[in-house]
């Protein structure tokens, strides 16, 4: 039962934070809503539920680390990083604002952010190096990173990957947000992955291989990625929804960085509050 009620508890959160991200992007005329609905899920599971962290001492030297790559889809992580207590949520009104704390991508002056996403590709890379450096300082700490699909298709992803293995990376968990859209189309149709879980087993990963939306299937996956120990880096490949819990922006590249107007907006928010979170996967 309490894990029943544990997991409603994550999907009531997820539900709450698809409408904050309409209403920040919103507010803001501008911002990425796809890619921040369909990471929510995993988002609201890592913080709520895996992530040792301390929204008191953001930068406490034993503390899981948490990298997105995917740095556009910024507004996800705000507005769960603004609940879990980093910084008010008085902050999301000035999302993209000049002078103002949360700038479209994540930045290291906020409280939370452990790394400045911006050119996409360089995420992995840069928690490969975190993860690397907790082991030589003999810290009992993970480093989870999260990427996209059309992210993927980069070289750097695939020198990581790759470069995680050899090092026998273990304390290494990346997160494919893979949302099937990618900014002008879909990922099938710029650039195929094909079997992802093929590649990275190929290149010596553990893969775990999810319904992203499920939070059952989440919390899961996480917590038996967290138990690896066979020197391997382990990825979670997220089966998600770009634009999920909107009918309108679901596998719509045009959401993909376009803030909606005020009619799609109201209806947004009133597809969400219909959301029933006992059927929701």
């Amino acid at each position: 039962m309490a894990r029943k009620n544990l997991i409603l508890e994550l999907k009531q959160k997820a539900k709450d934070f698809r409408k904050g991200v309409i209403e920040v992007v919103y507010k803001a005329q501008s911002g990425h809503p796809g890619g921040s609905l369909s990471e929510i899920d995993m988002l609201v599971a890592l913080y709520f539920y895996k992530l040792r962290v301390d929204a008191k001492n953001p930068k406490w030297d034993n503390r899981d680390r948490f990298v997105l790559s995917k740095g556009h889809a910024s507004p996800g992580i705000y507005v769960v990083l603004a609940d879990r207590g980093f910084f008010p949520k008085s902050e999301l009104d000035g999302f993209r604002k000049i002078n103002r704390m949360l700038q479209g991508h994540p930045e290291l002056s906020t409280p939370g952010i452990d790394f400045a996403g911006g050119s996409l590709g360089q995420g992995i890379c840069f928690a490969h190096g975190i993860a690397l450096a907790c082991r030589l300082d003999k810290k009992d700490c993970k480093v989870y990173c999260m990427i996209g699909d059309g992210e993927a298709q980069e070289g750097a992803v695939w020198e990581a990957s790759m470069a995680a293995a050899f090092h026998k990376l273990d304390n290494l968990i990346v997160i494919l947000d893979k949302n099937q859209v990618q900014e002008t189309g879909r990922t099938k149709d710029i650039m195929d992955l094909g079997n992802v879980a093929l590649k990275w087993k190929a290149f010596g990963w553990n893969t775990i291989e999810i319904n992203g939306h499920d939070m059952g299937q989440i919390v899961k996956a996480l917590d038996k990625a967290s138990k690896m120990r066979n020197k391997k880096p382990t990825i979670i490949i997220s089966d998600t929804i770009k634009g999920k819990g909107v009918s309108f922006m679901e596998l719509n590249y045009r959401f993909h960085g376009k803030a909606p107007n005020d009619e799609e907006y109201k209806r947004a928010i009133e597809e969400i509050e219909k959301i029933d979170i006992k059927k929701f996967k």
